[in-house]
């Protein structure tokens, strides 16, 4: 009878486990479709700031980019597709403050997205990073208590050259090696970001096979 117990209660864990197992979730994060950008003193440049959502639906965001404002100034900020309503502030010195909202939280989002589009504008010689501020920025998720499901290490970032550089980034990093940045606006609203990383890969083919040796010894109390 103990038997029979033991073999019922493993069944039951791999049914009611396989879909959380094969289905893992992800928290959101924000990302820039560039990483590296190289730029002329004076020039102008452009780069599109994304939400990926993750595996939840959402009805805001609040984002802060930062920047070296010694190297780089943000001139503008154009409203990107995800949000049906975005507004900025542009009054802080390298800061800039953008935050999206869903207007009925029966339209939550669950796809990613452009936020919006910032402007900047080359100073003078120099790196910098431009980068987000995640003590302050949330990706906040359609529940009651407005849970806030940002995860700060999957952020992106984007290094920035000017002229021939000569100087570290605001995080204090050497030079890093830029590729030419172009001035295309916004980009692909639906294009989506990574979905999961290394574990949950590695969670996906480990458990089927943990799971099969469970059942496998199970039957073998029952002969």
């Amino acid at each position: 009878m103990k038997k029979i117990v033991k073999t019922l209660f493993v069944l039951a864990v791999f049914f009611l486990g396989v879909p959380l197992w094969f289905n893992p979730t992800w928290a959101g994060f924000l990302k820039f479709d560039k990483t590296t950008v190289t730029i002329g003193t004076g020039e102008t440049f452009q780069l599109v700031v994304s939400i990926d959502p993750g595996s939840d639906s959402i009805n805001a965001a609040e984002t802060y980019v930062t920047y070296d404002a010694t190297v780089l100034n943000a001139t503008a900020v154009t409203s990107g597709s995800l949000f049906p309503t975005v507004s900025h502030d542009l009054s802080m010195t390298g800061k800039i403050f953008i935050v999206g909202y869903v207007n009925d939280p029966a339209s939550s989002i669950s796809t990613a997205g452009t936020l919006a589009t910032v402007t900047f504008q080359a100073l003078k010689n120099g790196s910098a990073t431009v980068s987000f501020d995640c003590a302050g920025s949330k990706i906040i998720k359609n529940d009651i208590n407005a849970s806030n499901v940002i995860v700060c290490s999957q952020n992106g970032s984007a290094a920035v050259t000017v002229g021939s550089g000569g100087g570290t980034n605001n995080q204090g990093n050497p030079n890093p090696t830029a590729i030419p940045a172009t001035n295309t606006g916004a980009a692909n609203s639906n294009a989506e970001l990574p979905k999961s990383g290394v574990f949950e890969n590695v969670v996906k083919f480990a458990i089927p096979g943990l799971l099969l040796f469970l059942i496998g010894g199970s039957f073998r109390l029952l002969l």
